[in-house]
């Protein structure tokens, strides 16, 4: 199937998830990688809270044990829970195979470090315990394992503890960076976070507590000989046995590792002999990476520091570039990252580097700074990306503040303007603006965003008497600490302005520039002028559908414009109450 330029696309290939959404059947790949995942981390939960009723007894883990053996040792819970873990190890190998580097975040390398553990685990488990009980019909009670690993073997005991707990954290890191994309998660974190520990805690506790009971019993004359007989557990040369194959098995697992570890540095020595495509990057920088190649990957083999909270799986939108150069030799989006891309509200040269694998020489510009985290991939209205739209401003301002402030201390100062811009802001969020910022004493707010200047400049004088109200309030519930009442001073105005994301790192945010911008605020300054508590122009009371022809008049010159603007000034925003239609 060809794209909109009629080339057919080529397959690209991800590495450790690198790019998987671009890849032909690339979303299918990582569903199923994810769920293959998510079936072994429920095993190792229920697992672990087997354990964890060792704080009750070791009947108590026996007892739960035979409910979690109903479906985990049935056929069908044996072909999920091991064809689950051969999948999500191919895979996982494969993606290791396919990296054109090993640079990477210390946290993804941790998670594959932490999964590649995994299988030593349930390696030694299944020998240990499903084998034996085949081969030797040996029955796998928690007494018998126990004794095995609390006082015959101690260190196998301690290694199998150790390796669990690696498992469990790499699940963990595994479903928070999944997870941390949606807007419920931030909400949710603690408590999840609370619950991982817990649980790996309590299993810890319950292992611990199980161990000191087995080591009473085995004080009883004869005990451990009743028990071994009991559960037909394995002789010596059996349990020798049992431990060359789980060690042969480590063995050929360590060789699988090196002989992929191995074919992808032959792989990558081979691509550095290949094509190699330009990438320019702001101020000059370039590099020359492997045609076929990510941007993301590309920036991280250069050195260049790219983000990407999401590791390059084309999902959080991070890793995203504005394409200045080159974007008509770049293929189409996938159906994934076009999802993404309209999901943030992205304009058409803005594509997700970790997507893009450029055939030709390209120039690019970062959206988000290397540090952005994972808010800044959630989701946007379109406008962010930046566009022209007619919206309503408010500027507020308190007089008399700068007297105010020099009388008071410190702390005081910082309490008072707190206390002012939650009063503020609620009164915006209320009115269904947007807080732009608080500089000062000063209040910017945007309204008519996604409604339209009609609803937005109805919505801004419904804020300003709601702020006039909140601070009068807050004069009343103040006065013994002010000599005087303070008031406030708000300029309105409707009119065209660039409006997008700006800024840099933790300072992006949602603004609007633009004379629209420049006019309200030298409105707001010209209620001290004319002493009056609101300015609002004609054209905002006109969308408002507000009649202002009763308050006085005045005529406003702006800089590049031919035309002045009328503008109303009112005394008492409490005039406006029931004026608008």
């Amino acid at each position: 199937m060809s794209d909109a330029t009629g080339r057919q696309p080529r397959e690209q290939v991800g590495a450790d998830g690198q790019g998987e959404a671009a890849r032909p059947g690339g979303d299918t790949v990582r569903r199923v990688r994810l769920w293959a995942g998510l079936i072994v981390f429920v095993f190792l939960a229920t697992h672990l809270l087997n354990h964890a009723l060792g704080l009750i007894s070791i009947g108590a883990m026996d007892a739960g044990r035979r409910w979690f053996l109903v479906f985990w040792s049935s056929w069908p819970g044996t072909v999920l829970l091991y064809g689950s873990l051969a999948v999500h190890l191919t895979l996982a190998l494969v993606s290791i195979y396919r990296r054109p580097h090993l640079r990477m975040p210390v946290w993804e390398a941790v998670q594959i470090i932490l999964g590649l553990a995994i299988p030593l685990i349930l390696i030694a488990r299944v020998i240990g315990t499903r084998f034996a009980f085949e081969w030797f019909g040996a029955e796998d009670s928690y007494a018998r394992m126990i004794l095995l690993y609390w006082i015959w073997v101690p260190y196998i005991g301690a290694k199998q503890a150790l390796l669990l707990a690696i498992a469990w954290g790499h699940g963990c890191i595994g479903l928070h960076y999944w997870l941390r994309l949606r807007p419920w998660y931030p909400r949710w974190f603690p408590a999840l976070l609370a619950a991982a520990v817990l649980i790996a805690v309590l299993a810890l506790l319950g292992f611990s507590q199980a161990g000191r009971e087995i080591t009473r019993l085995n004080q009883l004359p004869g005990w451990s000989v009743q028990m071994v007989k009991t559960t037909n557990a394995p002789s010596r040369a059996e349990n020798a046995f049992i431990i060359r194959v789980i060690d042969g098995v480590w063995y050929g697992y360590a060789l699988l590792l090196a002989l992929v570890l191995a074919a992808r540095g032959v792989r990558c020595a081979s691509e550095r002999r290949g094509a190699k495509v330009r990438i320019i990057y702001p101020g000059g920088r370039e590099i020359l990476a492997p045609a076929g190649v990510s941007v993301l990957e590309s920036s991280r083999q250069g050195g260049i520091p790219h983000a990407s909270v999401c590791g390059g799986r084309g999902r959080c939108s991070t890793c995203r570039v504005r394409v200045l150069k080159g974007i008509e030799g770049l293929e189409a989006a996938s159906p994934a990252e076009q999802g993404v891309l309209d999901r943030i509200g992205a304009p058409p040269n803005v594509r997700l580097a970790c997507q893009i694998r450029p055939a030709e020489e390209i120039s690019i510009y970062p959206v988000l700074s290397p540090e952005a985290q994972a808010g800044a991939g959630a989701d946007q209205p379109g406008y962010s990306g930046g566009q022209d739209r007619e919206i309503t401003v408010l500027f507020a301002d308190i007089r008399g503040f700068t007297t105010f402030s020099e009388k008071k201390l410190p702390y005081d100062v910082v309490f008072f303007l707190n206390h002012y811009f939650e009063v503020m802001g609620d009164a915006i969020d209320g009115a269904g603006g947007t807080v732009n910022q608080f500089t000062g004493d000063g209040v910017m707010a945007l309204f008519g965003m996604d409604g339209g200047s009609e609803e937005g400049s109805r919505q801004a004088l419904a804020a300003a008497g709601a702020m006039a109200e909140g601070l009068r309030e807050m004069n009343e519930s103040l006065a013994e600490e002010m000599e005087a009442p303070l008031r406030i001073g708000i300029g309105i105005h409707t009119g065209p302005a660039v409006v997008g994301r700006m800024g840099r790192g933790e300072a992006l945010y949602l603004t609007a520039v633009g004379d629209t911008v420049n006019t309200a605020s030298r409105l707001q300054d010209l209620t001290k002028e004319y002493g009056c508590q609101l300015i609002v122009s004609a054209r905002a009371a006109e969308r408002a559908g507000f009649d202002a022809t009763g308050f006085p008049r005045h005529e406003l010159t702006v800089r590049n414009r031919t035309e002045p603007i009328v503008i109303r000034a009112i005394g008492d925003v409490r005039d406006i109450q029931g004026g608008g239609s």
